[in-house]
């Protein structure tokens, strides 16, 4: 086994995450991919987002899930991010895999015993 795939990447990303640098970032993530089984990526507190960072943050999520990759958020999504997230309207038809991945909410099932 390649000793490299055992590894993780941590990428730090920029203050900055708009249309202007996407294409940067999706190369930088397409990259990390090729050597790497797990992304986990770092969005600095205070950040600036628009939608094409979400929509290539989603892009690489699928991306990821069909290659059999990890790809995660080292912490849920907050700020900037996470105002894009609720005006375009993601945050009301998050599933519970999209719940755990932008918002580091975990399933938890209740059992009612009587």
């Amino acid at each position: 086994m390649d000793t490299q795939k055992q590894y993780y990447e941590s990428i730090n990303l920029p203050d900055v995450l708009s249309i202007r640098n996407v294409s940067e970032l999706y190369s930088k993530f397409t990259d990390e991919f090729h050597s790497n089984d797990t992304i986990i990526i770092s969005i600095p507190e205070g950040a600036e987002a628009d939608l094409s960072f979400v929509q290539l943050i989603e892009s690489s999520r699928r991306q990821a899930k069909a290659k059999g990759k990890t790809f995660k958020l080292s912490s849920p999504a907050s700020g900037s991010v996470l105002k894009v997230l609720e005006r375009a309207g993601f945050i009301e038809s998050f599933d519970h895999e999209d719940a755990n991945f932008w918002l580091h909410k975990e399933v938890t099932l209740c059992v009612q015993i009587s």
